[in-house]
């Protein structure tokens, strides 16, 4: 079965979603999409039509390279790791690859919590991904 027709209800919604410069290629058995989400909602929703078809994303034939557009002006948050740095993820899981990172006590951007677990959110490189949470405080 080709991956377009797997994931068609996926696809769908993309489409549906105003994603500006949408690109969905299938190329060595991995369906790449690509754009710019109008907001984090709409992401958030893309991901979640993902995880229905594909639980917990397991088969892996799925990169979505999703940006926000914009993210909400103030809405920002302190990484509060012990140690080491936040790992700034694809999207919203542990299985997901790591786009990035963010230094403990560094400010970051938030766009919009996933879920009570993960929340979107844009460093200060411009790096945007989901971090986990429990390792971000809100900030005035």
């Amino acid at each position: 079965m080709a991956l377009t027709t797997k994931y068609q209800a996926l696809i769908d919604i993309a489409e549906a979603s105003n994603i500006q410069d949408l690109q969905v290629v299938e190329q060595e058995g991995v369906l790449h999409i690509r754009g710019t989400a109008p907001n984090a909602d709409v992401k958030n929703k893309l991901w979640d039509v993902y995880n229905q078809l594909d639980p917990n994303f397991l088969s892996g034939d799925v990169v979505m390279h999703v940006d926000v557009s914009t993210a909400v002006e103030g809405s920002r948050a302190r990484v509060i790791t012990q140690n080491s740095n936040l790992n700034i993820r694809k999207g919203p899981g542990t299985d997901q690859p790591i786009v990035g990172k963010a230094a403990k006590d560094e400010i970051i951007i938030l766009i919009s919590r996933a879920n009570d677990q993960w929340w979107l959110v844009r460093t200060q490189d411009g790096e945007e991904g989901y971090c986990y949470a429990q390792y971000l405080e809100p900030v005035g």
